[in-house]
């Protein structure tokens, strides 16, 4: 326990120090009071979910992919899951073996033995048999590029209650609006959104996200966009809170379609368009 302020009633002060946000004499630097306010942000948008799944059945599975050095699992257990049913996990994700290994040793340390850490890749984690065959929540903090998408087609294969995304790094859109820049100009005055390199940079990291939260929904999820902290603790920080809610998904699928061919994205179908997506727009012509 601590009296400090900046951490939650409850929250393990020798976790904090073993992830070395406090310092061995129980301080807070900027740089970690920052660090530690966003998992804070975010576990507070997390743990309404985890409540509703607990709603359900007793047993809860959490998987983070691109767990790194797995602050947000190690929190996520101290204050929550530790006092779960035996059966409830966290699975951490992490393609660095040394990251696996030290959170392997950690959690062990700390008797922490509902936490399990798998040295795969994103993609990878998808058919490994190492990971329950249905989950309740996915995260994915800060996993950059593409290994986003990953964590997305992961969780609606696992079909996962809740899918929690904060992308990072987006290089994709913007590389293909860039190739396509030379024929659009002229063509369309909207292709002043992305003409000058900075632009492109901005509007393709925003195409992407939108077409992510498009695709969402076209698989019958609710989806909330927001931001996770203030901008000045981090650029990237847009946040991305999808239900599952059996909603209706033509419209949304139409939509994903349209805007992917209006911005010529077409090249990008297969990784926005589940092989069930495409089939169900076939079905609907």
């Amino acid at each position: 326990m601590s009296n400090n302020p900046d951490i939650k009633p409850g929250q393990s002060v020798e976790l904090l120090k073993e992830l070395h946000i406090l310092t061995s004499d129980g301080r807070l630097n900027q740089d970690s009071r920052r660090k530690l306010k966003q998992v804070y942000h975010l576990y507070q948008f997390i743990e309404p979910l985890l409540l509703a799944v607990q709603q359900i059945h007793a047993d809860i599975s959490l998987v983070d992919h691109g767990a790194g050095k797995s602050y947000l699992g190690f929190i996520l257990y101290d204050l929550f899951f530790k006092k779960l049913h035996d059966k409830s996990r966290i699975y951490g994700i992490e393609t660095r073996d040394e990251l696996v290994k030290k959170s392997q040793e950690l959690a062990q340390r700390l008797k922490f033995s509902g936490m399990t850490f798998l040295n795969l890749s994103v993609a990878e984690s998808t058919d490994s048999t190492q990971l329950p065959e249905t989950v309740d929540v996915v995260t994915a903090l800060h996993a950059c590029n593409t290994a986003t998408d990953d964590a997305i087609r992961f969780a609606l294969q696992k079909q996962a209650k809740f899918i929690v995304l904060v992308p990072c790094c987006q290089a994709e859109v913007a590389s293909i609006l860039k190739a396509n820049k030379g024929k659009a100009l002229g063509r369309d005055n909207l292709t002043e959104l992305w003409r000058h390199p900075i632009h492109t940079r901005e509007f393709g990291s925003h195409v992407t996200n939108v077409l992510r939260c498009l695709q969402l929904e076209a698989h019958g999820y609710q989806v909330t966009a927001t931001e996770l902290v203030g901008w000045e603790h981090s650029m990237k920080n847009e946040l991305i809170i999808a239900s599952y809610k059996g909603l209706p998904t033509r419209g949304p699928s139409k939509r994903l379609q349209e805007v992917m061919r209006e911005l010529g994205l077409e090249e990008m179908r297969e990784r926005f368009f589940t092989p069930r997506l495409a089939t169900e727009l076939v079905s609907q012509k």
